[in-house]
């Protein structure tokens, strides 16, 4: 097996940008919804501008050029090319931290918080603790090879990111993820992989306590209102995606709208981004910040293979207790939340919790960085006052 680590650089071919541009121009477009707002999906008026902008406007090779700031490597573990970011801090008592996207996320998630963790001091952040950061692309996403066989669920990734932290000179290293990210780094606390001492997610999996039920909080009664929207109306996406990934990448490969629509729309559902009664996802992330995340799927092919994580982990879920110690920050409009008591049963050393958050959604580290930054090192704190090193 080749463990060799390669440098890496992003790279667009000029073939691929007249072809976007030219199948920019001739999409042809559903006729409108016939509601006025976005229950019946990402609305045509809306998906028409970006399309417009996408195509005459917006920098294509910005995406590329965003990634090329940090060293970029890719290294092969289990067949399977994993294409990651790595960051030293010049700080010499830096501490190692993984961080993990989910879908439909890329390591462009992290874009305005990997300086922050490596060189706090020079981005005007209060604390003096730096990491080493390292943020790998998922299989099947992004830079990252397309695994050839079934079975690359989330344990298995998880088992791979701990190779890849071992293969860095981490034996012993952070964890921290949301969305798929927060679930892989949950089944490294399961396996209990000797590598990782502590994790941190945005996104927890803890089931309510039915007997607690009859004095239910405000707040969990809340959680279970979210709940249930996110069953009735808006996890369609994922019975596709864990059904039948095949079948949707064929409209995802060929044409670029029918992508960055599948995208936007969850931007728009998970963001903090209603206004006034509005929704609209650039109240909480930028048109561009949205659209390179677009075109990393697009350049990449990445549609159906993305997808296929649901295929493999979605409908199966491993719920068991989690004994390492825990951090979890819970954003105001986070798809799914829990209360303390909730997740003190299935995390046995959850040292810290915070869902007292003023704002921010399901992409915390896009829509508040400096936040997502201060309870990472919070977080940090707490491990570090309870004696767990790294």
């Amino acid at each position: 097996m080749d463990s060799t680590i390669h440098p890496f650089t992003p790279e667009i071919a000029h073939t691929d940008i007249e072809d976007l541009q030219q199948r920019l121009a001739r999409t042809r477009f559903p006729d409108p919804e016939t509601v006025e707002d976005w229950s019946q999906g990402i609305p045509l008026q809306y998906v028409q501008e970006l399309c417009t902008y996408w195509q005459q406007d917006y920098d294509h090779e910005r995406a590329i050029n965003s990634l090329r700031q940090w060293p970029n490597f890719v290294t092969s573990i289990d067949d399977i090319d994993v294409h990651f970011i790595h960051v030293r801090s010049a700080q010499s008592d830096a501490t190692p931290l993984l961080l993990t996207h989910g879908w439909p996320g890329s390591v462009l998630e992290f874009r305005y918080l990997i300086d922050r963790l490596v060189d706090p001091a020079s981005h005007g952040d209060p604390s003096d603790q730096a990491f080493h950061v390292v943020v790998p692309s998922l299989p099947g996403y992004g830079f990252s090879g397309k695994p050839r066989a079934p079975g690359t669920d989330v344990n298995k990734i998880a088992r791979m990111w701990d190779s890849l932290m071992q293969r860095l000179g981490y034996t012993r290293y952070l964890a921290h993820g949301g969305d798929w990210g927060a679930i892989v780094t949950q089944a490294l606390g399961v396996q209990k992989l000797p590598g990782c001492v502590g994790i941190h997610i945005t996104l927890p999996l803890a089931a309510p306590d039915v007997e607690q039920f009859p004095d239910i909080t405000e707040k969990e009664a809340a959680a279970l209102a979210a709940f249930e929207y996110y069953q009735n109306h808006d996890s369609g996406y994922s019975k596709q995606q864990s059904t039948r990934p095949q079948t949707l990448g064929y409209g995802l490969a060929d044409s670029p709208v029918g992508q960055m629509a599948w995208i936007i729309e969850k931007f728009a559902q998970w963001t903090d981004c209603v206004r006034n009664g509005y929704r609209h996802p650039e109240n909480a992330v930028s048109r561009d910040d949205m659209l390179d995340t677009v075109m990393l799927y697009w350049l990449t092919n990445a549609g159906a293979s993305s997808a296929r994580l649901y295929w493999e982990s979605f409908n199966s879920p491993d719920m068991s207790a989690i004994e390492i110690p825990t951090g979890i920050t819970l954003f105001p409009t986070e798809i799914m939340r829990l209360s303390q008591r909730w997740a003190d049963q299935r995390f046995s050393q959850l040292l810290y919790f915070n869902d007292d958050i003023a704002e921010g959604g399901h992409f915390a580290a896009l829509e508040q960085p400096e936040t997502l930054a201060r309870e990472l090192w919070q977080w940090y704190t707490a491990l570090n006052q309870q004696g767990v090193t790294v």
